[in-house]
């Protein structure tokens, strides 16, 4: 919240009336100074949150950019269209709702600690916030307990497309029944009663649960099921995933593919069998390291992404459990530092939705590549329009020097038939001229 609370408006609205009402006797009317006052004074950006201004811009331009062409690469691909690129795809999406729908109200209220959109938005807005919100979560543990299954327990469960999109479907509709509650609380409150009628200034959109003890409980269970128990789960797996890819052996892979395979023993123990045994059993063998190459890139890639969740969401996390369970900030004096600590966790939240796909780009080859071709399409479409320009442009000059040439050579043809007329006419001449004699 900004410096400026409750009471300091409710203040500075008395000294307005005030004045009003000795302005009635004058004839002047403060309200509309009173107002713009409160806005060059108090919601007009400061100059620090001009730069926090220009990063939600970056992160809205990034995140956008960024997760669309995820979606485009897997869609376009038949290859990519694996269980663990479905999941992506899934997260892509759900960043792309909150880029697009939460970033520019977040920023909006941020900045002039307003709600300008209204009661039913007051309602969709914050809903499909933590929906958004539910659905990474839920989606980065299914792609966790994908990757576990795949490689510590490739035999008891197998993954398909057909399952992949179940649970993507699963997803939303339990992220979208748990988090009703959040938009039956959600309400437009005015924290000065005086400007009701004047302005839609200082209109906050907040929960109104009626009692103490309800939000109390819904933030512990929001806290425990969409940050704790999540990151508790995706902790164990990574870590029993790392340990087989990293450290032993891996069910359905000989023994000689794991970290220590020298390519040279192999042969000198097979030496006694055929040529074509040797070089079966080495493909078989360098097939099998490749997937385990492939697997541990892709669990690096995951894991990042994993990473990189959990430190954006920590704050906010923590600072709603302190604000809203435990009442930490209802007495702070410093209301400044605590404004700029709660801005910059919005911020984190967003910048996680841009950082997926800057991931993506740089510890997966395949999205990389699909991400090159997307942008050298784009300049390639950029090239052909200046090579049709070019060839329009030598097409014409070409026709010019032709059509030039063309009449050039008319009037070389012209004169020499002339020349050629005079010449028989003076030989014609000349003739008639010796007879004549």
């Amino acid at each position: 919240m900004k410096e400026m609370e409750r009471d300091q408006a409710e203040q500075l609205f008395a000294l307005n009336e005030t004045n009003s009402s000795g302005a009635l006797l004058s004839g002047v009317d403060y309200d509309d100074e009173f107002i713009r006052y409160l806005w060059q004074e108090y919601l007009y950006p400061e100059q620090y949150e001009w730069v926090l201004i220009i990063a939600y811009i970056t992160v809205f331009i990034v995140a956008l950019v960024g997760n669309i062409l995820v979606c485009i690469a897997v869609w376009k691909n038949h290859h990519m269209r694996t269980v663990t690129n479905y999941f992506i795809v899934n997260l892509s999406f759900a960043d792309i709702l909150v880029t697009i729908i939460c970033l520019p109200a977040s920023l909006l209220v941020d900045i002039t600690e307003t709600w300008f959109f209204g009661p039913v938005f007051c309602k969709i807005i914050p809903y499909l916030q933590t929906v958004a919100v539910s659905v990474s979560v839920l989606t980065l543990s299914c792609i966790a307990l994908d990757r576990w299954y795949a490689i510590c327990h490739p035999l008891l469960f197998k993954s398909t497309a057909r399952r992949a999109r179940n649970s993507i479907i699963a997803i939303w509709i339990v992220s979208c029944a748990l988090m009703i509650p959040q938009a039956v609380v959600m309400e437009c409150n005015v924290m000065v009663p005086e400007l009701a009628n004047k302005t839609l200034l200082f209109t906050i959109c907040d929960e109104h649960w009626g009692d103490d003890i309800y939000p109390k409980i819904y933030h512990i269970c929001f806290f425990i099921v969409t940050y704790v128990a999540p990151l508790c789960m995706m902790i164990l797996a990574y870590f029993q995933i790392f340990r087989k890819l990293w450290c032993q052996q891996i069910p359905g892979t000989s023994s000689v593919v794991q970290r220590n395979w020298k390519p040279r023993a192999l042969q000198c123990s097979s030496q006694k069998a055929g040529r074509g045994q040797v070089k079966s059993r080495i493909n078989a063998v360098a097939a099998e390291i490749k997937q385990i190459q492939t697997r541990r890139k892709t669990a690096r890639m995951l894991l990042v992404v994993f990473i990189f969740f959990t430190l954006c969401y920590l704050p906010i996390s923590i600072l709603n459990v302190l604000k809203r369970v435990f009442g930490t900030f209802d007495n702070v004096n410093n209301r400044a530092t605590l404004y700029a600590w709660f801005t910059f966790s919005h911020w984190l939240v967003y910048a996680n939705s841009a950082a997926n796909p800057i991931i993506y780009n740089f510890l997966s080859g395949k999205f990389r590549e699909e991400f090159k071709t997307a942008f050298s399409c784009c300049f390639r479409m950029d090239r052909q329009n200046d090579e049709h320009l070019n060839r329009a442009r030598l097409s014409t000059e070409s026709r010019k020097s032709f059509t030039t040439q063309i009449c050039h050579f008319d009037n070389i043809s012209k004169t020499s038939e002339q020349v050629a007329l005079a010449n028989v006419t003076t030989s014609q001449t000349s003739n008639r001229t010796a007879n004549n004699i």
